[in-house]
């Protein structure tokens, strides 16, 4: 019995353990998606398809499975674009359908023509376009099995015409795959613990792929009485019940992690492909293990690296190790961290009743989520408080645009998250300038009953760009948002909605936003010049400080100077 190509595609995607795909119909997308609405696969419908992308690659990361998303032919599939990217960088298990024009026009210049291939080729770990119908069924397998087995995104190009074509000879090609367990040799790991055990001041610094191997890198900080920092993506892998935590190093980081990293005369890099060189030591032996063999030795040089799951390998390693009795590195730098945490919360503390910082925004979101919540945050100024101020758990997950750095991540990413997740608690903390941008698949958290929590960090400008102008300099050009009422806008679209703008509202607010049963969102005008501080002043931006503040003096934006010294000393 002959099966149209659409149908077979579809038939794969559920036999692979797709459960949702996140798209905009259109026409040469319909009778895929028609096919979609007979299986076991739930149509997502999206107002933007870059948004799709995002709640895909939401759901993605917080069940490890593969997620789907698909769009019509030209603009629709290429409105993926933004979120594809994040999803690859992230390692998210994705397969993009995009829709193709009739293979007859292809070359041409026909209209709605796209070479996919050629733009998504570099960014996917699968890119490869149905030819004949008796290619379908392998060919949707292929991409299925490589965006499992490599983590990442698979875009399988389809022509509308090959979508409406019989299948008379169809093989039964399937999805396969496995987690093998991966570890050094004992030759390797022979070297790497002779390398670790010479070491007198140790330190451990973690990132994403430690996650599942919590045990085992406290078991192996005691042995070798090392302080842990981790990366921000490693936050909620490592920084919860941890005596040994030191927090985050790095731009958006702390001076305790900063210090216990570049001090340290032996780091162990764990799962982490950090990028910035200056947060390295620059004299430390430093042992590298990764899963991804094209990171070790990538980021900064390193003195012995091997391939192997954290904890896997760590479990092979530990026996080798030998305990360590001075455990005056590792106090200082525990102590120098709770100091620091103690004062930050101080800082959390409003100073003034009329107005809200967004230090303290977050702090109040924070002691008022649940300890299982999602919580996803806009990249710039909203992404930097979540990762200082909410503290980890272990079933708390927090997600950013940290790799690839795109505005309106946070908003999408929570309906993908709460579409899989759906008796959990998803926050988004969303800054205005990303709200604005995505604002209309908010329509599609009160279309699908997605009861996702937005706060929206208003203050009334691209508040990473205005804070990276002054670094320089500059008195900030073009960051200036002129916003609507986010809780009116929101109330229209028949979200609940308020918005709030002084302190002593905030708790209420907080609580009563929280305690909603279906979609809501928080808008809060925050203080506007909050500055972040990161673990260590360079010369070149604080220059470029004391530059900005005479300029803005003689520029007659006196108050402006006079506001940021009010909220931030």
């Amino acid at each position: 019995m002959s099966k149209k190509v659409a149908e077979i595609i579809v038939e794969t995607l559920q036999s692979a353990g797709v459960k949702h795909c996140y798209g905009v119909v259109g026409d040469t997308l319909n009778l895929i998606a028609h096919s979609i609405s007979k299986s076991g696969i739930e149509w997502v419908s999206m107002r933007h398809e870059e948004a799709g992308a995002f709640a895909a690659h939401g759901e993605a990361l917080i069940t490890g499975n593969l997620t789907a998303c698909a769009g019509s032919c030209g603009p629709g599939s290429l409105h993926f674009i933004n979120g594809i990217v994040e999803a690859n960088r992230n390692r998210a298990p994705v397969i993009l359908i995009a829709s193709q024009i009739v293979r007859d026009e292809l070359g041409f210049e026909f209209p709605q023509e796209v070479d996919f291939k050629a733009i998504y080729g570099s960014i996917s770990v699968y890119c490869d376009m149905i030819l004949t119908p008796e290619q379908a069924r392998r060919k949707t397998v292929m991409a299925c099995q490589s965006a499992i087995a490599k983590q990442g995104v698979a875009v399988l190009i389809v022509p509308v015409d090959i979508s409406h074509s019989d299948v008379k000879d169809d093989l039964p090609y399937a999805v396969h795959t496995s987690q093998p367990i991966v570890r050094p040799t004992d030759s390797d790991l022979d070297q790497i613990a002779a390398i670790i055990n010479t070491g007198e001041k140790i330190a451990i610094y973690g990132g994403a792929g430690c996650r599942g191997a919590h045990d085992e890198i406290l078991r192996a900080a005691e042995i070798l009485k090392a302080p842990i920092a981790h990366t921000s993506r490693g936050k909620d892998s490592l920084s919860y019940d941890n005596p040994y935590n030191v927090g985050m190093t790095g731009l958006i980081g702390n001076e305790a992690a900063y210090h216990a990293v570049r001090e340290c005369d032996t780091l162990l890099l764990l799962g982490a492909n950090f990028a910035w060189r200056q947060f390295y030591p620059d004299h430390a032996k430093i042992v590298q293990i990764d899963i991804e063999p094209t990171h070790l030795g990538r980021r900064h040089p390193i003195t012995r690296g091997v391939v192997g799951d954290i904890k896997a390998t760590l479990e092979a390693l530990i026996p080798r190790l030998h305990k360590k009795t001075d455990t005056s590195f590792r106090d200082h730098f525990v102590q120098r961290y709770r100091d620091l945490m103690a004062d930050q919360m101080e800082k959390a503390a409003p100073k003034r009743r009329d107005t809200i910082s967004g230090i303290y925004l977050t702090e109040v979101i924070d002691r008022m989520a649940a300890d299982d919540a999602l919580v996803a945050g806009d990249d710039g100024t909203a992404t930097v408080w979540m990762h200082r101020y909410f503290k980890a758990t272990a079933k708390r997950r927090f997600y950013a645009s940290l790799l690839h750095g795109t505005m309106a991540a946070a908003m999408p990413t929570a309906l993908g998250l709460q579409k899989a997740q759906p008796g959990r608690q998803v926050i988004a903390l969303s800054g205005d300038g990303g709200i604005g941008m995505l604002l209309g698949d908010l329509l599609t958290a009160v279309q699908h009953k997605l009861p996702i929590k937005v706060a929206v960090f208003n203050n009334g400008k691209l508040g990473f760009i205005d804070i990276e102008q002054k670094s320089e300099g500059l008195v900030p050009l073009y960051t200036h948002l002129q916003n609507p009422d986010f809780g009116a806008v929101a109330k229209a679209m028949g979200l609940w909605g308020r918005t709030v703008a002084k302190a002593d509202e905030l708790e209420a607010a907080v609580g009563e936003w929280l305690a909603q049963p279906g979609p809501a969102l928080l808008d809060v005008n925050v203080e506007p010049m909050t500055l972040v501080m990161p673990p260590m002043i360079e010369l070149g931006p604080a220059y470029g400080m004391v530059l900005y503040s005479a300029r803005a003096v003689l520029g007659g934006q006196a108050h402006d100077l006079i506001e940021m010294i009010k909220e931030n000393i």
